[in-house]
């Protein structure tokens, strides 16, 4: 198959003067030379597409690939990571990973626990703070945890996250909102162990279902918080442990349950945390998980699962080509010659 890759890439926004946390969810150079050869390795011929931008040039010109692999955030507001899907869509473009409604909901981490919560899945109680004047009505009780409530791998979240009180509250907030520029969300901190879900697969064909509890290291500095420095420095500060004791068998099924309701298709991780009586809560999802291949969760928990990366990207491909209902004799003669770990 000729597999057409599309990415947000680092380098390619830094000559404009982002710092490191505004980057921090585009990828490195190494994810995509990665994820070329798990591509490769099964046959494909790869193109690199680059971001979005690049993508629609190529598609007004004419340009089409088998599928497109698309990891790309998007730039700009609440609905980024729905743009380059939304585009393929347009013109008719098979690609791997979830639509642009998925990718709009999942992103907004508050309609995402509204539809969780509604859906009668466990999730803390929550609270969106737009002003200042919202602080009087909070009507949920500290210890709270803020977040900005659309961003992703861990921006905005540190040590000083969790407030105790209503003078920490109105500080944390006003800075929240002046670095982001959006809605902050305040959750009941939740004590308990704190779990992520990695799931490839499609309703009732789930390839893989690994549960790791998440095990910071306590001169790591962020105070047990899965913060954005935490994240960027993945293989040193945090560990990912794969259990499956009762209350991991919980997230499971909350998992399952959640990545269904809000329709992730071919692969995707969820995150949870636990409280006092040891039932884990749903925090967020992440339909379009990191793919590094040494400093994401995912890769980590299939390596310790016994998976080669490239098996773990090439499932990912199976599921998405089983869901588009391909048939390519080609495509499939290579799917079957995937390496095993």
């Amino acid at each position: 198959m000729l597999i057409g890759l599309v990415y947000d890439l680092r380098d390619a926004y830094r000559n404009l003067g982002w710092d490191e946390e505004h980057l921090a969810e585009f990828d490195q150079p190494e994810t995509i030379d990665a994820l070329c050869r798990a591509l490769e390795s099964g046959g494909h011929r790869v193109e690199r597409i680059g971001h979005g931008r690049a993508l629609a040039e190529r598609l007004v010109a004419g340009e089409r690939w088998d599928l497109v692999f698309n990891i790309a955030e998007g730039l700009g507001g609440r609905g980024r990571e729905a743009q380059v899907p939304g585009l393929l869509e347009l013109y008719g473009q098979p690609y791997l990973f979830s639509d642009p409604v998925t990718l709009g909901v999942t992103l907004d981490k508050g309609l995402a626990k509204r539809l969780v919560r509604d859906a009668g899945w466990p999730t803390a109680p929550f609270v969106l703070l737009e002003e200042t004047r919202d602080l009087e009505w909070i009507g949920i009780a500290c210890p709270l945890f803020l977040k900005p409530v659309a961003e992703g791998s861990g921006k905005g979240c540190d040590s000083g996250s969790r407030v105790r009180d209503a003078d920490e509250l109105a500080r944390v907030f006003e800075g929240l909102r002046t670095r982001f520029d959006q809605p902050v969300l305040a959750e009941s901190h939740l004590p308990g162990r704190e779990f992520t879900v990695a799931i490839v697969g499609n309703g009732a064909a789930i390839r893989l279902a690994l549960v790791a509890e998440i095990l910071f290291e306590t001169d790591g500095g962020d105070d047990g918080v899965y913060a954005f420095a935490t994240k960027e420095e993945g293989a040193t500060r945090v560990r990912y442990r794969l259990v499956e004791d009762g209350e991991a068998r919980q997230a499971l099924e909350a998992a399952l349950g959640i990545y269904r309701l809000l329709g992730c298709r071919d692969a995707g991780r969820l995150d949870f945390r636990s409280d006092g009586e040891g039932c884990p809560h749903f925090l967020e999802i992440n339909p379009l998980a990191g793919l590094h291949p040494d400093h994401s969760g995912f890769p980590r928990m299939a390596a310790q699962h016994g998976w080669s990366y490239d098996r773990l990207i090439l499932t990912m491909l199976e599921a998405g080509l089983e869901r588009l209902k391909i048939q390519d004799s080609e495509a499939k003669k290579n799917l079957r010659k995937r390496p095993e770990a």
